[in-house]
């Protein structure tokens, strides 16, 4: 670890909706949120500017609209919504613990929370304010993990933090594998011929083209978001070149 000055200056920390169900499988729960939201307060206080952009697994799935024949258009909306929910839990958690944070939604909803407006929420990043991007990308056919590739280009971040519950990436999937084997470093175009499942390839295709740099690590260890951030070699980048 180094001296303690962070690597990165801003960031966006794309998070699975499925974190906040804790060790359930549905819903949200609060002492979970409660830890995630001490932990970015821990990581604020290193100076840096930090984006969020939650999924709504824990709430909605798509899986579950498939099995009973729903339309993918209403069934991605509906996710999009549950990305909100989401949001405003990690809000109320992070403004009880003294960090001034704002929801900007790409669905309109100005009764919860303010319009994506590129410059506004850059603005809120300068003057020190945890941004949550909820709503996706406002369109259906997008993940989440596209609305954090689409976020960072705009607000000019530095790296993707992708939080999961998985320390990395494997060629296979280590629940499932006891044989998988963990890359600690990739190439885009590896991630995208080898069709790993990290992210889906339009989010892949969109930080190739503007060199910005993923790195995938285990939410669920304590701590990993600051040693990430520090600059610790943990999970696996994914990037044009070598570390």
């Amino acid at each position: 670890m180094n001296n303690g000055a962070p690597k990165y200056k801003r960031i966006i920390l794309k998070v699975t909706g499925e974190v906040f169900a804790g060790t359930g499988n549905f819903g949200i729960d609060g002492k979970t949120v409660k830890a995630f939201a001490q932990e970015i307060k821990e990581v604020k206080d290193l100076g840096c500017e930090l984006a969020l952009v939650i999924g709504g697994g824990n709430i909605f799935r798509g899986a579950v609209a498939s099995e009973i024949g729903m339309d993918r258009a209403s069934a991605d909306t509906m996710g999009m919504l549950a990305t909100v929910i989401n949001s405003l839990a990690l809000q109320d958690a992070l403004e009880k613990i003294g960090v001034s944070t704002r929801v900007l939604s790409a669905i309109e909803m100005r009764q919860v929370a303010e319009p994506y407006i590129r410059r506004r929420a850059t603005r809120h990043l300068e003057k020190g304010r945890v941004v949550i991007f909820a709503g996706g990308t406002g369109n259906p056919y997008f993940t989440t993990d596209t609305t954090a590739s689409l976020r960072a280009m705009e607000v000019g971040a530095e790296v993707i933090l992708k939080a999961t519950k998985v320390d990395g990436i494997y060629d296979a999937d280590p629940f499932k594998r006891a044989d998988a084997n963990k890359f600690e470093e990739l190439t885009y175009i590896e991630v995208l011929n080898r069709e790993l499942k990290v992210m889906d390839s339009t989010a892949i295709s969109l930080c190739m083209d503007n060199q910005l740099p993923i790195i995938v690590f285990n939410i669920m260890e304590k701590g990993n978001i600051k040693r990430v951030v520090l600059g610790e070699s943990i999970g696996t980048l994914v990037s044009g070149g070598k570390r």
